[in-house]
């Protein structure tokens, strides 16, 4: 059997203002690729490459970029500020509408460079709520708007329940230690076995090769601030991906959020035996193929009067 060729990554950086932000590009084997430009947005507690270029042995199709870039899309992944590679150097707590000013230095950058004027965007966790933000800001920017493990006001969230026990101890501090019991504790939180331990292992030394300090401004928002979007002005076309298991948003909070987007281009999927964090999950082929299926949709032909 001949093994598929490698995709070469290339490392790039950008400014917000006179903070430095790095981005990850894998292109698609002909560049630009036909099927667009994806953006994937990463969560609270890690940094892009972690999230979305993961390598795991034994693991194929392991990375997200590598997997949709051999689809023919060209994929990126930035930093937020405060993560990675990225400046950290501010004294904030880097929230989600810090995150969505993120975004717009980093989409602003890609147009500059490749002439990307919209973009096919994932979200996953707080980086949902980050693309959905910047949604709502620059809708000329967002073709297609992908939600995973998104959570609109929190309304019967077990796991913000037990976070906002911490909620006093978020705020008072920027940041806060992370480490591999940590991570671990992701996918074991809301429906043990979901993901192996292998990638599990993988995820958590990626991350920590990059951060043993994360944010707080994300879990601040997310435990005090909710809603911090608004379905009815995200206008573009919006698929909400929710894991069978994921306690960070009840059935009921998303299924609202989704029937306020005024869009008709709009879908709700539910993915089996998955929790949070679907793509280091066991299952993760199934968040790969929705996401293939809606960002390779076909515009309509007719659309009424």
């Amino acid at each position: 059997m001949t093994a598929e060729p490698s995709i070469v990554g290339r490392e790039h950086w950008t400014k917000k203002g006179e903070m430095r932000l790095f981005l990850w590009e894998k292109p698609a084997g002909a560049s630009p690729g036909p099927r667009g430009t994806v953006l994937f947005v990463h969560g609270y507690s890690m940094a892009s490459q972690p999230t979305f270029d993961l390598e795991v042995p034994g693991r194929s199709d392991s990375s997200a970029m590598d997997s949709f870039a051999r689809l023919g899309y060209d994929t990126w992944c930035v930093d937020m500020e405060g993560y990675g590679r990225s400046d950290k150097q501010r004294s904030i707590n880097f929230d989600i509408a810090n995150g969505a000013d993120d975004l717009a230095a980093a989409t602003e950058y890609i147009r500059r460079t490749r002439g990307v004027e919209s973009f096919l965007m994932y979200g996953v966790s707080s980086g949902a709520l980050r693309a959905a933000l910047f949604a709502e800001r620059h809708p000329e920017r967002v073709r297609r708007l992908a939600l995973d493990a998104f959570v609109w006001t929190g309304r019967g969230s077990p796991t913000l329940a037990e976070r906002t026990k911490r909620l006093p101890e978020y705020k008072s501090r920027n940041r806060r230690p992370i480490d591999h019991a940590f991570v671990r504790s992701i996918f074991t939180r809301d429906h043990p076995g979901t993901a192996d331990d292998e990638t599990v292992a993988a995820f958590a030394d990626a991350i920590l090769a990059l951060d043993d300090w994360v944010p707080t401004g994300t879990y601040v928002d997310m435990c005090a601030n909710l809603p911090v979007v608004d379905p009815a002005r995200i206008t573009v076309p919006t698929i909400v991906m929710r894991g069978e298991y994921d306690g960070i948003a009840s059935f009921e909070d998303l299924m609202d959020f989704f029937a306020r987007l005024p869009n008709p281009d709009k879908q709700f999927a539910v993915m089996p035996g998955i929790a949070h964090a679907s793509f280091q999950q066991k299952n993760y082929r199934i968040p790969y193929h929705i996401l293939h299926s809606f960002f390779s949709q076909p515009a309509p032909v007719y659309r009424g009067h």
